[in-house]
């Protein structure tokens, strides 16, 4: 154990950080327990104000009577308050091996108010074990440096940095201007900054190069968890130049929280390794004329992550690159590397009979020239390792040189519910050029952290209800991201959550619920794209029994057990054929804006506002006329692409909140028809009784 304290003539005070030295930082140091009886043992710390730390706790769990017991008397005695155990529950203590323990003191007591933390017997008043807690004790908690002070002839500013943890903390009020080619947060250790220190990931996780602020609260974490015991100063700095354009230093010893993550003991056994961002990385090995390639990331259980050669000699391009889709199937417990080919930059769909966008090779009539080795998924990391030959094995294959270096791409996206990638939600802006048989080996990877990592609130779900409203317009927009339409729950249960590019926005609002009245006449005006040409535009609409849409890569069986309701009709050869093609009436994102982004917007209208329109074309008109077969619940989607619509509520009533209900209910009439034949049955029985 070692302590960074203040040494006063004899002296030495307690006020000071503490850590193991082959353990990660648990918080201030307050003391031993002091051992009496039934074994108690254990070390205990300060998290915050709020939060005790019991390090290799024992106790053999015989007490009659015994609780975790606080208090700001003397010494511990019948004057204090019962601390809730780990799980929060004021039960008799049970027995503890070397056991890691947090407690919660009650609301309105602190740590740095509490004189003693005692594991005492309340029918026989005794303390088996306890600590005491120093006078003027000071709990760790945000700490605030100064502001990042620019170097002269930059334009950057901020409010003082404030350290909340001991690998996260904020730049608050955060400007710059975005025109350093090579800019990146950046740490290091020395008396100033320079060009050994490393990469700090930005907000959302990338290792590259800075985006403009305008003023924003910019949340970081040190990578790899680290944390900030192991810095000297954070810096904006230009790799490229070898200038910091502003720094703050970090003082020692910080009294701050410790971490609420930890890092996961993963490490790959080959040479190269790339940190593609925060939370993926990249290593491989060349041996002879293939290469071994090892995936890792942390990711959702239906995710993939997608790693492969780009379709340009001279940058990162998704079209037209040899990609692996790679993922790891929980039911057959067993890791996928599936070779893609990129010929358009949607999901795989037929094209006049042809399949186009993100397509297996197999499909497109070529090999899987992937051979996958070994995978696993432990504590939300997903690894597969696989291996393919370097120089093309068909014509879809793209060489991996090794004479120079080579463009990659890569991304990281939800699984459908066909187990095919959908959008991606993280992927690079940058060129990523990789040098596969560089001596020595690159490697900048760092450790993978553990812990839930925030995500924004979903937008809300409009609802279009108005029982005069009769005309409905359909168009095309994008799909908003973390908090559009993937923040929904999936229509079906276990299904993932929908991931499209692009979605049908309906009078204007994104994939909203709709109410249909039975017995009454719709019209949708379809403006969404009628050039069956392209894979990305063209979108039919068609309202159908089941959840997904994209009926168009539905092989023939699948597509005759869907129920379309409107919009389509089985041509002789069994195939479905659409019939509502509209021209396109698309809303974009402003010039230079990042997609990534998306979820910067609170709400769907200011995201909405941001967006520009562009309309061309006459719009394709379906009648729509639910009657008492419809399901009270009906989806309305693109015809080419899944996931892409919404719910339709077909009603007998028009109700407000019907899509927040926890199910639909059953329609009315049929309700009704339920109590007049119980009364038609009772009033036979009762003559017959006469």
């Amino acid at each position: 154990m070692y302590k960074i304290c203040v040494v006063l003539i004899v002296l030495v005070a307690q006020d000071c950080f503490s850590q193991d030295d082959e353990g990660p930082y648990r918080g201030k140091y307050i003391g031993k327990i002091n051992s009496y009886h039934h074994q108690v043992s254990g070390d205990v710390y300060a998290v915050d104000d709020w939060t005790i730390l019991l390090v290799d706790f024992n106790y053999d769990g015989t007490g009659d009577d015994t609780f975790f017991w606080a208090g700001d008397s003397g010494r511990p005695g019948p004057l204090g308050f019962i601390v809730a155990d780990q799980h929060g529950k004021t039960n008799i203590l049970e027995r503890y091996n070397n056991e890691e323990v947090r407690l919660k003191l009650p609301d309105g007591k602190r740590v740095s108010r509490v004189t003693w933390l005692a594991v005492y017997d309340l029918a026989s008043q005794n303390a088996f074990g306890d600590v005491y807690i120093p006078e003027d004790f000071e709990a760790p908690a945000p700490r605030s440096l100064t502001p990042l002070v620019a170097a002269p002839g930059h334009q950057l500013s901020s409010q003082p940095v404030k350290f909340l943890d001991a690998s996260t903390f904020i730049i608050p009020e955060f400007h710059y201007d975005g025109s350093g080619e090579e800019v990146f947060f950046w740490t290091g250790v020395g008396p100033q900054p320079s060009s050994r220190g490393f990469k700090i990931p930005d907000e959302d996780g990338y290792l590259e190069p800075l985006r403009p602020y305008s003023g924003e609260d910019v949340r970081l974490q040190l990578p790899g968890g680290r944390t900030v015991f192991e810095i000297d100063w954070l810096a904006v700095y230009d790799v490229k130049k070898k200038v910091a354009l502003a720094s703050v230093l970090v003082p020692d010893g910080l009294n701050v929280p410790p971490a609420p993550r930890r890092t996961h003991p993963h490490t790959t056994t080959l040479p190269h390794c790339k940190q593609l961002h925060r939370d993926y990385q990249v290593s491989w090995e060349v041996f002879g004329n293939q290469i071994t390639i090892q995936l890792a990331a942390m990711v959702d259980e239906e995710e993939y992550m997608a790693f492969g050669i780009s379709g340009s000699n001279t940058r990162s391009q998704m079209l037209g690159a040899d990609v692996a889709v790679a993922s790891f199937d929980p039911v057959l417990q067993r890791g996928l590397a599936t070779d893609y080919n990129i010929t358009e930059l949607v999901p795989c769909v037929q094209v006049l009979g042809q399949w186009r966008g993100v397509c297996r090779d197999d499909r497109l009539g070529g090999l899987d020239s992937n051979q996958v080795f070994s995978a696993s998924r432990d504590s939300g990391l997903t690894v597969v390792s696989y291996r393919r030959g370097l120089q093309p094995a068909e014509e879809l294959d793209r060489a991996w040189s090794t004479d120079r270096s080579v463009f990659a791409v890569w991304a990281l996206g939800s699984l459908d519910a066909a187990r095919e990638p959908a959008f991606h939600r993280v992927w690079p802006r940058s060129d990523i050029q990789l040098v596969l048989a560089a001596t020595p080996p690159e490697n900048d990877c760092f450790d993978f952290v553990i812990g839930e990592r925030p995500r924004p609130a979903g937008w809300e779900r409009a609802q279009l209800f108005d029982p005069s409203l009769r005309v409905f317009r359909a168009t095309l927009g994008p799909a908003g991201g973390e908090r559009g339409l993937r923040s929904r729950p999936p229509a079906v249960s276990g299904d993932p959550p929908a991931s499209p590019h692009r979605a049908l926005y309906v009078n204007g609002q994104l994939a909203p619920d709709l109410q249909l009245r039975r017995g009454l006449v719709y019209t949708f005006r379809v403006r969404a794209g009628d050039d069956p040409h392209s894979a990305a535009l063209y979108h039919p609409l068609v309202i159908t029994d089941e959840p997904h849409g994209g009926l168009e890569r539905l092989a023939d069986g699948a597509q005759r057990e869907v129920r379309v309701l409107a919009g389509a009709r089985h041509t002789r050869r069994g195939r479905l054929s659409p019939s509502a093609a509209g021209g396109l009436c698309s809303a974009e994102r402003p010039p230079h804006a990042d997609p990534r982004r998306d979820a910067a917007y609170e709400t769907f209208r200011a995201f909405n506002r941001s967006l520009v329109w562009s309309c061309s074309g006459r719009a394709a008109e379906l009648q729509v006329a639910p009657n008492s077969s419809w399901p009270d619940r009906v989806y309305y989607h693109s015809f080419a692409h899944a996931d892409m619509g919404g719910r339709i509520f077909i009603v007998d009533r028009h109700r407000r909140n019907l899509g927040r209900s926890p199910a639909p209910r059953p329609a009315p009439s049929l309700r009704l028809s339920s109590v007049l034949l119980s009364l038609v049955y009772s009033l036979v029985y009762r003559r017959l009784s006469l």
